[in-house]
Formats: structure tokens, C-alpha cells, sequence
């Protein structure tokens, strides 16, 4: 080579972007997510969404400092060990998890590899925590439900217009639905994945409750039942279904 190519090709490297070489120097995180529902699912398509958007506002950009490993699983349980098996061989830095049945597979699993999972019904009674305050291992996350919502509740045992505790029951038919709101689980649970990959331990990150609750109002089963539903409760509903 030339000693006038070699200089050039020393200014050229000199004069790289910043930016590219600042990009080069961002260590890729691994995040693994495991959903016991299959991919064309509208409702999980629009928490995840929820999550990679929390991700985004904590300074996380899929393909610049972060790559993510989704699996849909279904609902087969043999299904959701192989795959739990699968995202741990991956080696991330921090898997979400939906539910004790996603939960639980990994956790066998793996003992180390961070879980946070967006919803559990009951995390402590289900074996994935010690304590809410305290979760004591390598998983954390957020609970289903505040325990007190469930007085606001009636099962249809009673021959009463039954109140459900998720959206999907009144989508089906049901007449009113109080319950958490999903969207907002799963947002909260990527401020979780963020403090993990930037170093705080799952143990010492305490298992919340709920914070924001949705009212669905189906009035189309309100008139077959012959319930007039007062506007001030309309106006109050998240979603009324027609």
C-alpha cells in the first residue's frame, strides 16, 4: 500500500462517526417472553405492545441495545415447557412471563435467570414468591388483582346479573366487567425488566397490586336482561359494548 492510501485510509477511520462507534460500544440485552397463547391473539398483541412501548420509554431500542425472543406458547402445557426450555437455553438477561403457567415451567427451568411476570393470580399461594414484599428469589411481577375489588363482585350462583373481573367475559355476553387493566400491567412490568437489566435484583423488587382498573358495560345484554343502565355508570365505563 501507498503511503498516500494508508494516510487516507487512517483520516477515513479517524473521521468514523461518533455515533457508529458510540453504537458498536452498547452492550445487546437479551430479554425472552413467554405468552401461553398463540400469536394472532388481538388482546396480547396489544399488551406486548404496551411492554415494547414502556421498554421504549426507559431508553430501550429493539436492534440498538436490546433483542427480544418472543414464544407463543398455546395453551398446552407441554407446549409451554418446551418453549420455557427453549427461551432459557437462549441464555437472556430477563424473560416476562405471563401467568403461573408460564411461570412455573421456567422456574424449573432456571434458577437464575430473572422472571417478571405482568399478571399471577396469587403469587405467594401459587409457590412463585415468598412474599409480596419480599419475593425472595429470581422472580417478581405484578399481582391480578387488589384483594378488596372482589367484593364489587357477584358469581351467578346467586341468579344475579353477574359482574366479571376481565373484559373478555363481557366481549362474550356478560353484562358488566370490573378488573384490572392488562395494558397497564404489562407497561408497569417493563419499568421491572428496565431496573433488572440496569442491575437491581428481582428479590428486593416487591410484587404490586394492581393500580388501574377498566368498567366494560355490555348494554346489548342489558336489554335482553330488561336493565336500564343509568347514564352516570355509562359515563364512567372504559369500553360499553352495543
Amino acid at each position: 500500500m501507498k503511503r498516500r492510501e494508508f494516510i487516507t485510509l487512517l483520516g477515513g477511520t479517524a473521521a468514523w462517526p461518533l455515533a457508529a462507534r458510540a453504537q458498536q460500544s452498547v452492550p445487546m440485552r437479551r430479554i425472552g417472553v413467554l405468552l401461553p397463547v398463540t400469536a394472532d391473539d388481538p388482546d396480547f398483541q396489544a399488551r406486548v405492545g404496551a411492554f415494547l412501548q414502556g421498554l421504549q420509554e426507559a431508553g430501550w431500542s429493539i436492534g440498538r441495545n436490546m433483542r427480544i425472543d418472543t414464544r407463543w406458547a398455546g395453551s398446552n402445557a407441554n407446549d409451554i415447557r418446551r418453549h420455557a426450555a427453549e427461551l432459557v437455553a437462549l441464555a437472556p438477561d430477563v424473560i416476562l412471563a405471563y401467568g403461573t403457567s408460564s411461570v412455573r415451567p421456567l422456574m424449573q427451568a432456571t434458577s437464575t435467570v430473572p422472571i417478571v411476570f405482568p399478571v399471577a393470580g396469587d403469587p405467594v399461594g401459587g409457590g412463585l414468591v415468598e412474599s409480596l414484599a419480599r419475593p425472595g428469589g429470581h422472580v417478581t411481577g405484578f399481582m391480578t388483582t387488589e384483594y378488596t375489588v372482589g367484593g364489587k363482585w357477584l358469581a351467578a350462583q346467586y341468579k344475579l346479573p353477574a359482574i366479571y373481573f376481565e373484559r373478555t367475559f363481557v366481549a362474550a355476553g356478560g353484562l358488566v366487567s370490573y378488573g384490572t387493566d392488562y395494558i397497564d400491567q404489562f407497561r408497569r412490568a417493563a419499568t421491572y425488566v428496565d431496573r433488572i437489566l440496569k442491575g437491581e435484583k428481582p428479590s428486593e423488587l416487591p410484587v404490586q397490586a394492581p393500580t388501574k382498573f377498566e368498567l366494560v358495560i355490555n348494554l346489548k345484554t342489558a336489554k335482553a336482561l330488561g336493565l336500564e343502565v343509568p347514564t352516570t355508570l355509562l359515563a364512567r365505563a372504559d369500553e360499553v359494548i352495543e
